[in-house]
């Protein structure tokens, strides 16, 4: 509790988060690993982003080279994806997603052919000729969605920040989750080309200036960083102290700004839009080279790795393959993580795809999982004080407990990020946490039959209402028929009248 207060004291735009165990030095001091041998198969979901699912534009047996689309993207939230190498479809299925239920999602599988043949690539003479409109469409077309784990579709965000008057672009270069280094090699062996596409993310938006904050304990990152933007005085590299979860937008927001987001609304609201440090690589490969989103560098480690490192991976690649070049130990492992050990998602499987949101792949083993008995809350407050929301954890898991979901939701249940710091701190080990992500997800399943409910309701009127109408044009028809054969009746009648009239006379 005196940790949590004197770090308010000494950053008082700073609210909860705790200080977590590291784990970073095993990959931090490594450069950035190219050499990952090409998979002979690369299985590709449609659905990598925010919004809805690309639609598959490939068939069986197709070839295609390395940049090409394959499926399209549907609506305004969407984006589309692209061939990670060279080669012939194999199959378009459903395929096991990477997330922990493994549901099977729409996948397109690429058997690759070892040439690794690049489609022409549109690389425009200089790319800040261009306008913003051209810069969004090319970002849009690249299939370039937020790396740091929203995966929003890039172009959008910048559409939308020209379209609310943008005037500050934030990158968000905090990396904050234990193990993770990607984006700090990044910045370190990459920071030219990620202030490139920081400027053209500006150009893009119409926005006057860019705030890069980068945590404390990345100082070569920091260093880099402030050499690649030195001749530019429109973006500032600030470091922000290193306290989990300073990753969060919002609040790495507040302490560089001191600008607060308002309840229920959004950065653009205060004329902020965030990215993060990887995006703007991946905005500069689409603008400057023409590149679609194909690959990025993920952190493999964990102490089932004999060999932890960032490593450039394809997407598409299964982590088994990935595992495998980073010399993983199946015998170790108890718990596989796509993402960090925080925020990431358990994977019952290996036999996944790395997909654009992946920037971390963690083989734990027993030593990195500490069991601890979960013991009765002591009320100690530690929760509500690493919070960094500003909620009742207690409050709101006690309520989860006995079914109570829209009480929780009254008290913040839907304003948790689900960072996991109320669960590190907790002494009894209550894993508070878990009870957040079971209510979310039982509250979005409510939604769904709810939505479905809904929707059948809807059909059944619909239906009724057609049958209803099938029945009024049926009785109308029937009444006309009838009034028809009325009056050929009295026609007829009236015939036989005069007949009769002409025979008596």
């Amino acid at each position: 509790m005196m940790n949590m207060l004197t770090s308010w004291f000494e950053h008082p735009r700073l609210r909860g988060g705790v200080h977590a165990e590291e784990h970073k030095l095993d990959t931090a001091n490594k450069p950035i690993n190219l050499g990952l041998p090409l998979p002979k198969r690369l299985y590709i979901p449609v659905q990598q982003h925010v919004g809805k699912a690309a639609e598959p534009l490939v068939k069986v047996g197709d070839q295609v080279l390395k940049g090409q689309i394959l499926a399209y993207s549907q609506g305004n939230i969407s984006a589309p994806v692209h061939a990670s190498s060279s080669g012939k479809i194999a199959d378009v299925l459903d395929y096991p997603a990477p997330h922990p239920s493994a549901l099977p999602i729409r996948t397109i599988v690429i058997e690759t052919d070892g040439l690794d043949t690049w489609q022409s690539l549109h690389v425009p003479d200089d790319p800040f000729v261009l306008t913003a409109e051209e810069i969004c469409l090319r970002v849009g077309a690249a299939g370039v969605v937020g790396l740091g784990g929203a995966v929003f579709p890039s172009a959008v965000k910048l559409d939308l920040g020209r379209r609310n008057q943008i005037h500050t672009l934030l990158i968000n270069g905090g990396e904050c989750e234990p193990y993770l280094t990607c984006d700090d090699r990044m910045m370190q062996e990459r920071a030219e080309q990620i202030v490139t596409g920081i400027r053209l993310m500006l150009q893009g938006m119409d926005a006057g200036k860019a705030i890069i904050g980068i945590e404390d304990n990345k100082p070569q990152a920091y260093q880099a960083m402030r050499e690649a933007s030195a001749g530019f005085d429109f973006i500032t590299v600030s470091q922000v102290p290193t306290r989990y979860p300073m990753g969060w937008d919002r609040q790495m927001l507040r302490y560089l700004t001191g600008w607060e987001i308002p309840a229920d609304g959004r950065a653009t609201d205060i004329g902020v839009v965030i990215h993060n440090v990887s995006t703007a690589y991946a905005v500069y490969e689409a603008v400057v080279l023409g590149r679609p989103l194909i690959s990025r560098v993920v952190t493999v480690a964990g102490s089932a790795v004999a060999n932890p490192q960032n490593v450039e991976v394809l997407i598409g690649t299964l982590l088994q393959d990935l595992l495998k070049f980073c010399e993983f130990d199946e015998q170790k492992l108890s718990r596989l993580v796509m993402g960090g050990p925080m925020m990431g998602d358990a994977l019952p499987r290996r036999d996944v795809p790395l997909v654009k949101a992946t920037n971390g792949v963690l083989a734990l083993s027993a030593q990195d999982l500490p069991e601890n008995s979960v013991q009765p809350c002591i009320r100690c407050s530690s929760c509500v004080s690493a919070c960094p929301v500003g909620l009742l954890p207690l409050e709101m898991a006690s309520r989860i407990k006995v079914n109570q979901l829209e009480a929780a939701v009254d008290i913040g249940l839907k304003d948790c990020i689900n960072c996991g710091s109320c669960s590190y701190v907790c002494p009894s080990h209550i894993p508070l946490v878990q009870y957040f992500k079971y209510a979310a997800g039982e509250l979005f399943k409510r939604q769904q039959m709810e939505h479905k409910s809904e929707q059948t309701r809807r059909l059944m009127n619909d239906k009724n209402e057609r049958l209803e109408k099938i029945r009024l044009e049926a009785e109308e028809e029937a009444r006309r028929m009838a009034e028809a054969r009325a009056a050929r009746a009295r026609e007829q009648a009236a015939k036989e009248s005069v007949t009769t009239q002409q025979e008596g006379a």
